[in-house]
């Protein structure tokens, strides 16, 4: 009984690894190449194929030390490459609609 929980648990577990690994090779490939080399980072082909190659061995090749190393690579796409990329490309704050005098808090009125 509990070594069924168990296994239920590390699915899901390697389900999300292979969701996250998914996740971001899709936003990689949508960013633009210039970004990468902007953002002072390595290329979009090698993130391409360092994310493929996770998406590959999460899917067909089962080993934990290899999908541990993927879940790393994807980690390092997410917190290091990913806001660099945003920055470079000006991805911060277009969502909310601001203007370019806006700040942290609100509108800049100019201290009046």
């Amino acid at each position: 009984m509990l070594l069924t929980a168990f296994g239920g648990f590390m699915s899901l577990i390697f389900l999300g690894m292979l969701v996250l690994a998914v996740v971001a090779l899709v936003m990689a490939g949508l960013a633009r190449d210039d970004a990468y080399r902007a953002a002072n980072k390595q290329s979009k082909m090698f993130w391409l194929i360092i994310l493929g190659v996770t998406v590959a061995v999460n899917l067909l090749v089962p080993i934990v030390f290899l999908q541990i190393a993927g879940l790393i690579a994807t980690i390092v796409f997410f917190v290091d490459v990913r806001p660099a990329l945003r920055q470079v490309s000006g991805g911060g704050g277009g969502r909310r609609g601001g203007s370019s005098s806006d700040g942290p808090y609100g509108p800049y009125n100019g201290g009046r």
